[in-house]
């Protein structure tokens, strides 16, 4: 989360883009919200753009009982690569996401309990008839649960990264090696992974996930999370259903 959301801020140029409000809730609170829920007692998160103001910011609504750590690119107008780069004291294997990611709660417990530790696993969605923008979208070449390619102009591809990962600590290496002039992005790292069968795929099925880049993409998050939520409010309670009065 440390670049500046230029794409989206034309919604509010006075907010941060993890700040900004989608159906009365920071961008951020839904990805914070999913962490927790499936576990997380440790989050870092890497800051740059008005580093001070988000950090304030995001403390006010932090989840209890879960330790934040605010990790500082000081290199933030460069690729997302820099940015994990910055965070290379994490332990591994670590679950990595981004901050303007909406996703289906399944997700993220799919991909914990179908990784494999030594190598690096990305959630991976094959409904590209369904996929927002798929122009925008990073494409993946696959061979059964294996990456065997990766890139925003790939030809062929049979699914898009999700930007959902389980990873080890030896992705660092592979950022450094794929740094160009100081900068890289991860998409260049998961590619030098793949080179050396080290990158897995794994498919997220039916699960809802999209990505917060521009206002388009953000009213479109905003109708279907507004669908979910009518969903669930008018579904009838079951046998075991909690009743609070």
């Amino acid at each position: 989360m440390a670049g500046s959301g230029s794409r989206l801020r034309g919604l509010d140029d006075a907010i941060l883009k993890p700040l900004v409000s989608i159906l009365g809730r920071p961008l951020i609170s839904y990805v914070l919200e999913a962490l927790v829920r499936a576990g997380m007692t440790t989050i870092h998160m890497v800051v740059g753009y008005k580093s001070e103001q988000l950090r304030a910011a995001i403390l006010n609504f932090a989840p209890p009982k879960v330790e934040l750590n605010f990790v500082n690119n000081p290199e933030w107008q460069k690729q997302n690569g820099v940015s994990l780069l910055a965070a290379s004291h994490v332990r591994s294997p670590f679950l990595l996401t981004m901050s303007d990611h909406l996703f289906d709660q399944s997700m993220i417990d799919l991909l914990l309990c179908s990784a494999q530790l030594d190598q690096l696993n990305l959630a991976v969605d094959r409904k590209l008839d369904a996929i927002f923008d798929l122009d925008d979208a990073t494409k993946v070449q696959t061979w059964e649960n294996r990456i065997m390619a990766i890139g925003k102009h790939l030809q062929p591809y049979d699914a898009v990264d999700t930007g959902l990962f389980v990873c080890p600590h030896n992705i660092f290496n592979y950022l450094e090696e794929a740094r160009r002039a100081g900068d890289c992005s991860l998409t260049d790292g998961v590619r030098l992974m793949a080179r050396d069968g080290k990158a897995r795929a794994i498919d997220i099925g039916a699960a809802w996930w999209q990505d917060v880049d521009t206002p388009e993409m953000f009213q479109h998050a905003a109708e279907v999370l507004g669908q979910s939520n009518r969903a669930a409010a008018n579904a009838p309670l079951s046998p075991s259903s909690p009743v609070t009065e």
